[in-house]
Formats: C-alpha cells, structure tokens, sequence
C-alpha cells in the first residue's frame, strides 16, 4: 500500500515563505511525475507546479517566480518551496504522485492547509 505524507503547512504573514515536503512511502517501484495542487474555499482544485522524474518542471503563471518545485528521488519526496506569500496563495494544498506499485495509478496526499494572512 502507497502512502502520500504532507507537512509544512501554516500561519504565513504576507510577504514570508512556507517549504511544503510530501513523502512518499510503501511498495514503490519508481515514481514518475509529482506535483501540487491547491483548493482554495468554493474553488476547483487546480494545478500548482509538477516536476518529472528527471527534474522538467511547469508551474502555474500565478505562482512562477515565487514558488520552487524540487523532488529527492532517493527519499521519494518532493518539495515545494513558496516565497513572497500572498492572501490569494491561501488554501489546502495536495501532493500527487504518479507511482508504479503493484500497478501504476496517481496517489495523493490527505492535503496541509496554508494561510496567509496578517
């Protein structure tokens, strides 16, 4: 059985910086792409940044520039490291994995809720 771990989140004045990490644990084979996604109140859940297997990453325009995806593939973890954080960045934030286990499907987190606020 797979198992997605997050934490990191919290209280954030506007301005500072929070480091999300999500571990990933169980009968893993190897872990493709990772990534986040966000859920802000009466909001779709959308996509934050993703990161391959070999490092390519894409992010949101919302967040380019701000927010750095990284991944240790030794410890299968990846990161997201948010700076410059605004009021807007407020929501529950989920890691997801693509995961080859006894079959290949996404797994995700039970989500860290981040709120910037003054």
């Amino acid at each position: 059985q797979v198992q997605l771990v997050e934490s990191g989140g919290g209280l954030v004045q506007p301005g500072g910086s929070l480091r999300l990490s999500c571990a990933a644990s169980g009968t893993i084979f190897i872990i493709y792409d990772m990534g986040w996604y966000c859920q802000a109140p009466g909001k779709q859940r959308e996509l934050v940044a993703t990161i391959t297997r070999d490092g390519t990453t894409t992010y949101a325009d919302s967040v380019k520039a701000r927010f750095t995806i990284s991944r240790d593939n030794a410890k299968n973890t990846v990161y997201l490291q948010m700076n410059n954080l605004k009021q807007e960045d407020t929501a529950v934030y989920y890691c997801y994995s693509d995961i080859h286990s006894w079959g290949r499907r996404d797994y995700w987190g039970q989500g860290t809720q981040v709120t910037v606020s003054s």
